[in-house]
């Protein structure tokens, strides 16, 4: 599924509760469908900074897609990285580095959060383009050397 038919089917879903406590419960039971971080990615230069609570994310580069992990140390937090995880996980460099996630707008969620929750969501997803931005370089030098590695 293409990036824009996972965030219409997150802002179908989020669309079916009134009020931002039954959204917060939600996205309290998202964050128990968030890949499980590998233990060995729960270290300090994992850690994404400027987040209120505890977030560790991993990437990798699986037949030329990069793909997260996650994890948070806060409920409501590992749910938002959750929803990011299920956007742009899995797709290419380029889709990562160019897509608009308009969702977030959509739902509410930016404007619901605590001020220092909403400047955490801003860096989980500054992280998350930042690495496809280095898989992407990567993959750009590979081909240039016409070396593999």
């Amino acid at each position: 599924m293409d990036i824009e038919k996972v965030q219409k089917e997150i802002v179908e879903e989020f669309e079916i509760f009134d009020d931002w406590m039954d959204k917060y419960n939600y996205l309290i039971e998202l964050s128990k469908s968030l890949p499980v971080i590998d233990g060995k990615y729960k270290k300090p230069e994992y850690l994404i900074e400027g987040c209120q609570s505890r977030v560790w994310l991993h990437a990798g580069m699986q037949d030329g897609k990069v793909v997260y992990t996650a994890d948070s140390d806060a409920v409501i937090t590992k749910g938002i990285i959750a929803l990011l995880v299920r956007v742009l996980s899995d797709r290419k460099p380029d889709e990562i580095i160019n897509n608009d996630l308009w969702f977030i707008d959509t739902i509410g969620l930016k404007e619901n959060l605590s001020p220092t929750r909403s400047n955490g969501l801003v860096s989980m997803i500054k992280q998350m383009k930042l690495y496809a931005l280095a898989y992407k370089a990567k993959s750009e030098k590979t081909d240039d050397d016409g070396k593999t590695g």
